[in-house]
């Protein structure tokens, strides 16, 4: 079931609840306590749902925010711009359940170090985002054509005016699931767990042997990863490195050598 039907139907049920709870009258007089019965329901819902953790705080929060809102009497025009403004930071995360994740200048630089030496790389960025990834590694491997496409609107245009000066960045706008994998050295993915099979699945029929697949916090589920690399920064981010077809031949060797994953 999609996730956007799993949320309307969590909603739907959170909504009966409440107006089952109203009718029979176990619930104080009062807004807040009918829009807590609803939340608390919807979150319910979600859960029986399988839907995926965080939506459980969507559902949560969704009505009563609702309901403030309406309470602080605010101008309808300013909930456009709003919805405008997610619209085109967001786009198609509703459909895809990738949001906007942001690479540091640390994870650059370690998949920077996992790109050949021998010769001039290709990477590839899925999802770009706003090229935080891409522009720390660029000016890194000044050698490697570094190659980022995204789908939402607005982290697609600040990535392209933040890297306007950077010659060996490339950046398009589009569906990644579209574009063939088959010429990139590296492919990096901060996506989230949902897409990561389908990535696989992908990585596997079209990376060329010693082609690297970098996802950064999420594992492939029933895969081993070939390596895990832990990044030295706040959070601890790990990469999981895998190599899809198989190591490079012999007369195309990189300087990257894997360690055992933990």
């Amino acid at each position: 079931m999609p996730p956007a039907l799993k949320a309307l139907l969590a909603q739907l049920a959170g909504c009966l609840l409440a107006l089952g709870a109203a009718r029979s009258g176990l619930l104080p007089a009062g807004l807040w306590p009918l829009v807590a019965v609803q939340a608390v329901g919807a979150a319910g819902a979600a859960i029986a749902l399988r839907s995926a953790p965080w939506w459980r705080w969507i559902h949560l929060g969704f009505i009563p925010l609702v309901v403030g809102a309406l309470q602080l009497g605010i101008a309808p025009g300013w909930y456009l711009a709003a919805f405008v403004a997610f619209a085109l930071v967001y786009w198609s995360s509703f459909r895809t359940q990738v949001p906007l994740f942001l690479s540091n200048p640390q994870t650059a630089a370690a998949v920077a170090e996992l790109l050949p030496r021998d010769y001039p790389p290709r990477l590839l960025d899925l999802g770009s985002g706003t090229g935080a990834l891409l522009r720390p590694l660029a000016r890194l491997r000044p050698d490697c054509r570094c190659e980022g496409i995204e789908a939402a609107p607005a982290p697609y245009l600040l990535s392209c005016l933040l890297s306007r000066r950077q010659p060996n960045i490339a950046l398009a706008r589009g569906d990644f699931w579209k574009l063939p994998w088959a010429d990139y050295d590296l492919v990096y993915a901060f996506l989230s767990p949902v897409p990561m099979a389908e990535v696989w699945r992908k990585a596997t029929e079209e990376l060329r042997p010693g082609s690297l697949l970098v996802s950064n916090s999420f594992p492939i589920e029933g895969v081993t990863p070939d390596a895990v690399i832990e990044v030295p920064d706040r959070r601890r981010t790990r990469l999981y490195l895998y190599r899809p077809a198989g190591p490079a031949p012999k007369l195309r060797t990189t300087a990257w050598a894997p360690r055992p994953a933990a």
